[in-house]
């Protein structure tokens, strides 16, 4: 007890003298931490100087106060930043946002020349203020100032990590080290002291086998000493009874041997005997197994032929099963096409409503003056006067007719062969980049009530020999994709179309500023059904049927990628002359 006692006693000195360390080291490190980042934030807000001191005082020389305040939010935002004070040329606050403290009453309204810091005050706020210097025709006008401000807040919310690990790190090693001490004075003192003591009091004359006390090498210390001498004694009545043991093994070696050979005599008997009845018992055995396994061959023979039978039947079922989904899906595509191609009808209707209602109401309006100098003449009160304004009226709504016959006209021959070449899979002879005009024409209806551009980059001397149908359905699906999906979120969006010539081949790429996919989405987009407004009535079938025009149809390939926010961006290449198949 009395050593258990002291060693308790050195082990608390030692580890409160640690703790005093470890404390005053960490909350050393706690408070240089605190300065240096508050000298990096200062940092910050001198390099703000930099970068926004030319807008800023570009706003104020033009009196540009909204264009000052916007600057002025936009680096409240800035996570350094709690609070800005902008003032002009008569040291009159143009705004001041967040939190800040009164410079008025340190510098009145006296501008300052250079930058200069605001030390922290009880509040915990600190700063820096800088001068506006416009520079004009070689001089130097200062318009103004401006004071950032920061805080003590933001300086702790920095350093918060830092504090967990530097306070986490001292848990751990003062624990590291409590465990260390405790496990080398339990090894080094009380633990060899009680084996001692304990194998002392449990000796016994009759079982000295694992009496002995195991102590450290290398150590020479009372304990050790105390062990040696207690192992030695130990050794020495080990020695009597071994002499002892070695002369009683003697008698019983002989008399072993002696009852050996007698066992092993009536052992030559039993094992012959016992030989030839295994030899019956193991034919006996080998005869039953062969015979159930004949059975169980049988059996299994039977079963596999039933179970041929079933697979042949399931099958069977399967390639039905197959077909008619194939059936279904070619069905499904048919559907998809016609109801582009009605939406297509739609917004061609919509559009040639237009001219064709301005020609209406220019044959009216004709019409109507026609009559009217018709009476003129009758009555003989025509004068050249009204006989000029009427060539003059006549000349207008003539070119205003005439104009709007030809949109309509346009529009009609657009869409007609549009319509036909969705509607059919012949192979003709078109001019890639007049096809792909009158595609974006014949979609225009759905573009017009926007503010999206469409880009189109291709030679004129492009000529593609192949069905102008799947042509048309490629950049119809993903014309109406981009509008309906990937412009959801956007009033102005830009979509480019670049055409490049290789050799025999043509390379499309097809991208737009959207929205964007996700990685899981992005991985479905070419599978069937897969739609993002299945809510909405969409089919899934677009993508899908775009993939297989290009691979199948055209013999090409596509591939896409896509971020979220970074809009969806398509590769193509085909052939320029499609070969036919025989």
């Amino acid at each position: 007890m009395q050593q258990k006692s002291l060693s308790r006693k050195l082990l608390t000195k030692v580890l409160s003298v640690y703790f005093i360390l470890t404390f005053m080291v960490t909350l050393g490190q706690i408070v240089a931490e605190y300065y240096n980042t508050k000298n990096y934030i200062n940092s910050e807000l001198e390099t703000l100087q930099q970068t926004f001191s030319g807008s800023l005082t570009r706003a104020i020389w033009e009196l540009n106060t909204p264009q000052a305040l916007v600057i002025a939010d936009g680096l409240l935002a800035i996570p350094a930043i709690e609070g800005i004070i902008v003032r002009d040329d008569s040291g009159t606050v143009i705004t001041q946002l967040g939190r800040y403290i009164d410079i008025q009453e340190r510098f009145s309204t006296q501008l300052v020349r250079e930058g200069l810091r605001l030390t922290e005050q009880k509040s915990g706020i600190f700063g820096y203020t800088f001068p506006l210097i416009f520079e004009f025709s070689g001089r130097a006008t200062q318009v103004g100032d401006v004071t950032l401000f920061s805080s003590r807040a933001i300086v702790i919310d920095r350093i918060k990590v830092g504090i967990y690990f530097l306070i986490g790190n001292a848990m751990l090693k003062t624990t590291f080290l409590i465990i260390l001490f405790l496990i080398a004075f339990r090894q080094q003192l009380t633990i060899p002291l009680a084996q001692l003591s304990q194998q002392i009091e449990d000796l016994e004359l009759d079982q000295l086998d694992g009496a002995k006390v195991d102590m450290p090498p290398g150590q020479a210390t009372e304990l050790s000493l105390m062990a040696e001498a207690f192992n030695r004694l130990i050794n020495r009545v080990q020695d009597y009874r071994a002499q002892l043991q070695n002369t009683q093994k003697q008698l019983m070696v002989s008399n072993e041997k002696l009852d050996q050979q007698n066992l092993l005599l009536e052992q030559e008997v039993s094992r012959k005997t016992s030989g030839l009845s295994q030899a019956m018992m193991d034919l006996q055995q080998q005869k039953q197994e062969l015979e159930v396994k004949q059975q169980s061959l049988r059996e299994e023979i039977e079963r596999r032929r039933h179970t041929e039978a079933a697979l042949r039947g399931k099958q069977a079922e399967l390639e039905r099963l197959v077909e008619d989904l194939k059936q279904a899906q070619d069905r499904l595509v048919q559907s998809e096409k016609m109801a582009a191609l009605g939406g297509l009808v739609a917004g061609i209707t919509h559009e040639v409503n237009t001219p064709v209602g301005i020609g209406v109401t220019a044959t009216s309006f004709l019409t109507e003056k026609l009559q009217a100098l018709s009476q003129a003449y009758q009555d003989k009160t025509l004068t050249p006067k009204a006989l000029e304004h009427f060539i003059d009226e006549a000349s207008q709504g003539a070119e205003l007719l005439q104009s709007n016959l030809e949109r309509a006209s346009e529009l009609i021959a657009s869409f007609k062969q549009i319509a036909v070449d969705q509607a059919s899979e012949a192979i003709r002879t078109i001019n890639l980049a007049e096809y792909l005009q009158e595609i974006i024409r014949s979609l225009q209806p759905n573009f017009k009530k926007t503010k999206h551009q469409i880009e189109v980059n291709c030679p004129d001397n492009i000529i593609l020999s192949c069905p102008a149908g799947a042509i048309s359905q490629i950049f119809t699906n993903l014309l109406m994709n981009s509008l309906i999906h990937g412009f959801e979120d956007t009033d102005e969006g830009s979509i480019r179309i670049t055409v490049l010539e290789e050799d025999d081949n043509v390379d499309i790429k097809y991208s737009d500023d959207g929205k964007g996919l996700l990685p899981e989405q992005l991985e479905q987009l070419f599978h069937p059904f897969f739609t993002t407004k299945r809510d909405q009535g969409g089919s899934g079938l677009g993508t899908h049927i775009t993939y297989n025009l290009v691979r199948q149809t055209l013999g090409g390939s596509i591939a896409v990628t896509s971020e979220p926010g970074k809009g969806l961006h398509y590769h193509m290449h085909f052939p320029k002359k499609l070969k036919l198949k025989s």
